[in-house]
């Protein structure tokens, strides 16, 4: 159930639809916690979070300073993580989540995803990987090269095998017990299509609360969008704003798969679309409102009825992207859009 702003889930807790999304790999803990802090104080009451992002520590420093400021309560505020693909194993799930917990500084998450239907294979013991190459189905989104100074890799492999995938029918229901254990309110998926929740809803003993997956203006999901409020599952986008923090520099975007200079040996990849941020009618509409592009992506989301967990460590635009709900798209402009 939904109302304007918010989401009530199976459980009866209510999920803020307007998030703050704390992935963000190429910063250091200290700036994570400083963009929690400037968050919550603009009026963010729903924190994202996954083991994978590395920072849950930060997030959670930050939580424990604005409680003992009086800034919020723990009831105040909704905290959202994810269980990683190498702890699929039913044995793995609870102590991943406690591990969540402890770096979060809580004694309940409210929300906890599996965060993709596939599970690794862990034959190192280990509960995180320190590099993994498959991490987005589309290629062009993630490049290794800018990260070790070089133009074209000479070999990309799959780090782990897909085939040693557990089930995550037998993950959901070590989650269902960390539910009857008072360690969650509320459990759910990421990443997930509709034939893998049609799986899951034939044997699941409590229903899942949201699917997180990736939804913006070149994106739209409206088929798994449709489905999921069918079966009054809540829908989270992730990447509101089509990921301008993945765009390279604009001379090198466009994806091509042959080296475009050989006097430079250099690689040309550009995108395949004009980033979100970018498109004339989002300029046009921002104009017209008075609001910034960023804010013209989010209010259309929302007024899917989509939760936005938009991140960022700049103070000016994590405000920004909290100040959406003083104005409307009408009908027209979000069928413009």
């Amino acid at each position: 159930m939904a109302n304007k702003f918010s989401f009530t889930l199976n459980s009866g807790s209510v999920m803020p639809a307007l998030g703050f999304g704390t992935y963000a790999p190429q910063h250091v803990e200290d700036d994570v916690l400083k963009a929690v802090r400037i968050a919550v104080k603009a009026g963010y009451r729903h924190l994202d979070c996954a083991a994978i992002y590395r920072n849950e520590r930060a997030v959670g420093q930050a939580l424990k300073q604005l409680i003992v400021e009086s800034t919020i309560t723990r009831k105040d505020i909704f905290v959202t993580s994810k269980l990683w693909n190498t702890c699929h194993r039913p044995d793995l799930v609870r102590s991943s989540l406690k591990k969540s917990l402890e770096d979060l500084g809580l004694s309940y998450l409210d929300l906890y995803l599996v965060h993709w239907p596939m599970g690794y294979q862990d034959d190192l013991g280990l509960s995180y990987l320190d590099m993994y190459l498959l991490h987005w189905p589309m290629g062009y989104q993630v490049s290794m090269t800018d990260d070790l100074g070089l133009s074209y890799l000479d070999m990309y492999l799959l780090h782990w095998p897909i085939g040693h995938q557990v089930n995550f029918v037998e993950t959901w229901k070590a989650l269902e017990d960390c539910v009857d254990e008072g360690l969650v309110k509320d459990i759910g998926l990421s990443n997930f299509n509709s034939k893998q929740i049609e799986r899951l809803l034939e044997v699941a003993r409590i229903k899942p609360s949201n699917n997180q997956v990736e939804c913006h203006l070149h994106l739209a999901q409206n088929k798994l969008i449709e489905y999921c409020k069918s079966k009054n599952i809540t829908v989270t986008a992730y990447s509101p704003l089509g990921s301008p923090g993945n765009k390279r520099k604009q001379e090198v975007w466009e994806n091509t798969k042959t080296r475009s200079n050989p006097e430079t040996d250099k690689y040309i990849i550009r995108c395949p679309h004009t980033p979100a941020l970018e498109e004339p009618v989002v300029k046009q509409l921002a104009s017209q409102k008075n609001k910034t592009p960023a804010q013209i992506l989010l209010r259309f989301l929302l007024q899917r009825g989509l939760a936005v967990i938009p991140k960022s460590v700049t103070q000016v635009r994590i405000t920004e992207n909290f100040q959406v709900f003083d104005f409307e798209l009408s009908d027209e402009a979000g069928c413009t859009v």
